[in-house]
């Protein structure tokens, strides 16, 4: 369970928040097949095109969920590159700009790893080793070297655009949905939103460097409008390289700017790694 709760944590990392049964490769074929009617600008047109560009870019960022802080109990369905499926709870609270602390816990509700992330450290307790780690923040770029910070993977977790780069190359508009791609520093993104409502519904990560051969697809699925915030209660993340990783997130219980505390007390017999 520890190491299942450690992969879950480092896996929102990575990527940002899938079925468990699901072929990564007929998830990623099928996206493609409704990707290649993205048209890039035609020359007498371009100052419309940027102009639509800019306004929804700028739509899409304003968007974002804003909070102080967020408290979620999230069920983890997940299947590792072997096959092996796991199930587990999440308990995230955040406090924004400040901290993320995560507790993951197994079927019968015992506790197994707690984690603590700050701007500039990154702690886990390993509770059933009895095992304390701490780290720099740079440790999570060292592990996906990807540019992250607490910000990054907060708004990860809430849903908002992430590695979304205002660089967009190409777009697609139809009745039911609106397309674009851009390319930033590590990936192409291909973020789709539905129409109407303007929800994200995909985003297609594709890795630049072609000899990693990187690729993540996320999902965002019953929405729920709730004081103000239009909140995407499932998920599911699909990664391949090598091999392939599987997750679903259900969110279970979510709520904004309550009051939290964020316990992380290690005890004195804990081996410090």
């Amino acid at each position: 369970m520890v190491r299942t709760g450690f992969v879950f944590v480092i896996t929102v990392i990575l990527f940002g928040s899938c079925r468990s049964t699901k072929n990564i490769q007929t998830a990623i074929a099928k996206k493609d097949t409704l990707t290649t009617v993205i048209t890039l600008p035609l020359n007498n047109a371009k100052e419309d095109s940027s102009a639509f560009i800019k306004d929804n870019y700028t739509r899409i960022m304003n968007s974002r969920i804003d909070f102080i802080t967020f408290t979620a109990k999230v069920e983890v369905d997940y299947t590792d590159a072997e096959g092996k499926k796991y199930n587990v709870n999440a308990h995230i609270r955040m406090y924004k700009d400040s901290v993320i602390w995560i507790s993951i816990t197994g079927p019968l509700g015992i506790e197994g790893l707690r984690a603590y992330i700050t701007p500039d450290s990154v702690r886990l307790m390993d509770k059933q080793k009895k095992e304390y780690s701490k780290r720099s923040v740079s440790y999570l770029q060292e592990i996906t070297e990807l540019p992250l910070d607490l910000a990054s993977l907060q708004n990860l977790l809430l849903g908002n655009p992430v590695f979304l780069d205002s660089n967009i190359v190409s777009y697609s508009n139809s009745p039911n949905s609106l397309s674009f791609q851009s390319n930033g520093a590590f990936f192409k993104n291909l973020y789709t939103l539905s129409e109407p409502g303007r929800v994200v519904v995909s985003c297609k990560l594709d890795d630049l460097d072609i000899l990693r051969n990187r690729t993540c697809y996320l999902t965002y699925d019953n929405y729920k409008y709730n004081g103000g915030v239009n909140f995407s209660e499932k998920r599911t993340i699909n990664v391949t390289e090598k091999k392939k990783l599987d997750f679903e997130l259900n969110f279970k219980q979510y709520g904004f700017n309550e009051k939290l505390s964020f316990p992380f007390n290690v005890p004195k017999n804990y081996k410090q790694n």
